[in-house]
């Protein structure tokens, strides 16, 4: 499987990051299986460090032998689970441990949507409705440093 991780240089050797603010899967290194949405992730980030690069790193993925030897969260599409976990990581409430974890993006579409979620304003019915009619992109998020052998460096390019 290929996928790409959008930053202002090339990344040959990815690493556990810490987060500077809560993201969906917590701690971890970020990646997509959609091209076009690294391509404005590295955008967004060239921008936010008033850097001059914008670089997609392109890398492959054993997911398969990964899946089989490492503990993982799989998330195919919006549910009460993916749901629950979003919420607890971007309200930096410690979530079960895994290796790696897959699913859709909570991105600013859904934001406002999330947060009357966690204000308790929607109840998860209301916010599952309204989240399964918004075309997520997805991520793959590797979560420890087991699951980096399973990533290999391809290329990087500008965008």
């Amino acid at each position: 499987m290929i996928v790409y991780h959008g930053s202002d240089r090339e990344i040959e050797t990815p690493q556990i990051l810490e987060p500077s603010h809560a993201l969906d899967f917590g701690k971890g290194f970020y990646t997509t299986l959609n091209e076009i949405q690294a391509n404005g992730f590295a955008r967004k980030v060239m921008d936010r460090l008033h850097s001059t690069n914008a670089i997609v790193n392109v890398y492959e993925v054993d997911i398969e032998k990964m899946k089989a030897e490492l503990n993982g969260l799989w998330y195919k599409e919006v549910c009460n689970e993916w749901l629950d976990y979003v919420s607890d990581n971007r309200n930096g409430i410690r979530t079960a441990e895994c290796d790696f974890a897959y699913g859709p993006v909570a991105n600013d579409d859904v934001f406002r949507t999330f947060a009357a979620y966690q204000a308790r304003v929607l109840t998860k019915t209301e916010a599952m409705t309204r989240l399964k009619v918004k075309n997520l992109y997805n991520q793959l998020t590797f979560k420890s440093e087991r699951s980096l052998n399973f990533i290999n460096f391809v290329t990087a390019y500008s965008v």
